[in-house]
């Protein structure tokens, strides 16, 4: 994944709607391991309640959520095994799902007859540290869980035992003290792991690592040393918040949650564990952070579509330690029902949005709503709670914002972003086909220097080079209702260059698209007709889409047919992956009773082969699944 489109999606100017399932997991595989590497590059926060939520709704399935997290670079040592399996502790954000899971405690307490007011629930703090073991000899990173480094240089170094304890108290985590961290490390380091990576690995000690560990601040913190809460099944049924605050504020240390885990050695026997986590503890984790802020003014902003956005000036608020000066609002309705204006006092939160939200207005204050565009001057229209825009060809917002949208949305090139497109519409320009008309004396003439100018060229012309989806190409052009999945269901139905004579009717057949989404998208699609034929002649190199009506006439037997790679192949599994798809193939990543066929190269894991057999699936070798598809 290119440097260039991760910090797109972290700086939304990619949306999660628009991210494929591919680029949404490979992001998160990307942020995970760099999370684990210490040199994180979004928030624990906003990668646990923005991107793995969004994953985990979309594919529950995917490996993130069946096997316990790699770590990651910059232990080169020979991964030798643990002296017990390190598990990492499935997550709840919600009491419902805290709720669900005392249910199945209660289940398996009945299996080995074990009372409900017999059991006892231990609440610890969740670290947000490096995890690792330590035998009284060596200290391990917990590395996939069964193997990981040695990294007992940390003590030869002078780290210490948490509570002046012993050596030798199995499982805990590396972490330093969150208020030295303020107070000695904030300036220099964003968050507390970028600190902690510096005390592991292999590289010689800088001065602030040594002074942390000097000063006692910087420790190995075993579990079993951390403070506790016991309580029973009602308690914390009856008292689940003040527990939840009581062990957030136990320690000083960075806590991202709170552990709850069963005591009775049966009942953890009887639950068991899977690949990632045991069944017997569960980690809570919370989005809390909110703020009441005086509103300062409000001011109407242009989308793309048309859309009249309310942005809200604040007083400058510290929330999710960054300064916040302003909000999105959602719609003018929100503005004219609520009373959002000048002086009104909003709930703001930012903890799992990288943009700050606005919860609900608590004190009203006179509104502002605009009568005529603040881009055009042209008369806005109230379309249900939405004030809109509807001058879609001369709005210069509107304009500026579809070209930037569509260098965007095809995500293979550098250069073309919002501040280049301003540029170029003051010099004349306002469509992509005539950005890519230009050549670089043209761009020079337009005030871009030498080296930008051919940089610039040289960037159209990779764009059109690169080989990329036909559905991704179609979405660029930001037709209402044709968001990327919207484009790729619509091309499994018929060909990019049909399209453009469907009716409604033959729209709203589509599994799908009701009439009302047919009605928009004809419409949309009549207004870029002209501008997508111009763009064609560049023969952009499209990957087109396989059409449903032809993959169900495929022949061989696993079409239709839900299967898993596993082990090294002799084929990229990756590109095994992308021609399975292709010709109809469902993809899995877990092996699960709904599975057809398990497709095995060299070093296959044990679990997958057992769980094949588990549930009756089918092993196929790679050469034998190759003979069928191909």
């Amino acid at each position: 994944m290119q440097k260039s489109f991760i910090q797109q999606i972290i700086q939304q100017d990619i949306s999660l709607d628009d991210l494929t399932d591919e680029d949404l997991a490979q992001f998160c595989q990307t942020a995970n391991l760099a999370y684990r590497a210490g040199e994180p590059i979004v928030s624990d926060k906003d990668y646990d309640f923005i991107y793995l939520a969004a994953l985990k709704e979309r594919l529950p399935h995917h490996s993130l959520f069946q096997s316990v997290e790699p770590e990651g670079q910059g232990f080169s040592e020979e991964k030798v095994l643990l002296p017990e399996i390190m598990l990492s502790i499935d997550k709840a954000y919600s009491w419902q799902e805290i709720s669900k899971w005392l249910e199945r405690i209660q289940k398996s307490a009945s299996i080995i007859d074990l009372a409900n007011n017999k059991i006892q629930i231990k609440a610890t703090p969740k670290l947000d540290g490096f995890a690792g073991y330590d035998d009284g000899k060596k200290l391990y990173t917990r590395g996939d869980g069964k193997k990981g480094s040695d990294i007992s240089r940390v003590f030869e170094r002078g780290l210490q035992i948490y509570n002046d304890s012993e050596r030798g108290q199995g499982a805990g985590e590396i972490v330093v003290k969150k208020s030295y961290f303020e107070s000695h490390l904030s300036d220099d380091f964003e968050y507390p792991r970028n600190f902690q990576a510096s005390l592991i690995k292999e590289k010689e000690l800088d001065i602030k690592a040594q002074q942390a560990i000097d000063a006692k601040a910087a420790l190995f913190v075993p579990f079993a040393q951390l403070p506790t809460k016991l309580v029973d099944m009602s308690e914390l049924e009856g008292q689940f918040t003040q527990i939840v605050d009581y062990i957030l504020e136990s320690v000083d240390f960075d806590v991202d949650g709170v552990v709850f885990a069963v005591t009775d050695d049966a009942l953890k026997n009887c639950m068991g564990a899977n690949r990632k986590f045991h069944r017997w503890q569960i980690a809570f984790k919370e989005n809390r952070d909110k703020a009441q802020v005086k509103v300062l003014s409000v001011t109407p902003q242009v989308g793309r579509t048309g859309k009249i956005t309310p942005v809200a000036e604040l007083e400058p608020t510290l929330l999710s330690g960054a300064t916040i000066h302003r909000a999105t609002g959602h719609h003018y309705g929100l503005v004219k029902e609520q009373g959002l204006g000048s002086g009104s006092i909003i709930e703001l939160t930012r903890s799992g949005l990288v943009i700050p939200k606005i919860n609900q207005v608590l004190k009203s204050a006179p509104t502002d709503i605009p009568a005529v565009c603040p881009s055009c001057s042209e008369p806005l229209q109230w379309e249900s709670d939405f004030l809109m825009c509807v001058n879609h060809q001369e709005c210069p917002a509107q304009v500026i914002g579809k070209m930037a949208y569509f260098f965007k949305i095809l995500a293979n090139n550098d250069g073309f972003g919002i501040a280049t497109i301003e540029k170029l519409y003051e010099q004349g320009i306002r469509k992509i086909s005539e950005i890519y008309a230009l050549n670089a004396e043209r761009l020079m003439a337009m005030g871009f220097g030498e080296k930008t100018s051919s940089n610039l060229i040289g960037q159209l012309e990779r764009s059109s080079a690169e080989q990329i989806e036909d559905w991704r190409f179609l979405a660029a052009f930001g037709v209402v209702r044709l968001s990327i999945g919207n484009c790729e269901n619509l091309l499994k139905a018929y060909p990019l260059s049909d399209i453009f004579a469907l009716n409604i009717e033959e729209i709203a057949e589509i599994e799908g698209f009701a009439e009302l989404t047919a009605h928009a998208i004809v419409t949309g699609l009549k207004s870029i007709k002209d501008e997508f034929e111009l763009l064609s002649q560049r023969n952009f190199n499209l990957e087109l889409t396989h059409l449903q009506k032809d993959l169900v006439a495929f022949a061989h037997e696993l079409n239709g047919k839900k299967v898993v790679f596993t082990g090294k192949m002799n084929t990229p599994r990756e590109a095994m992956k992308k021609h399975a798809k292709s010709i109809g193939i469902q993809v899995a990543t877990s092996v699960s009773a709904k599975t057809d066929y398990l497709i095995i190269g060299e070093k296959v894991g044990d679990k997958k082969i057992e769980n094949a057999k588990k549930f009756g699936v089918e092993i196929l070798t790679e050469e034998k699944y190759l003979t069928i598809v191909q």
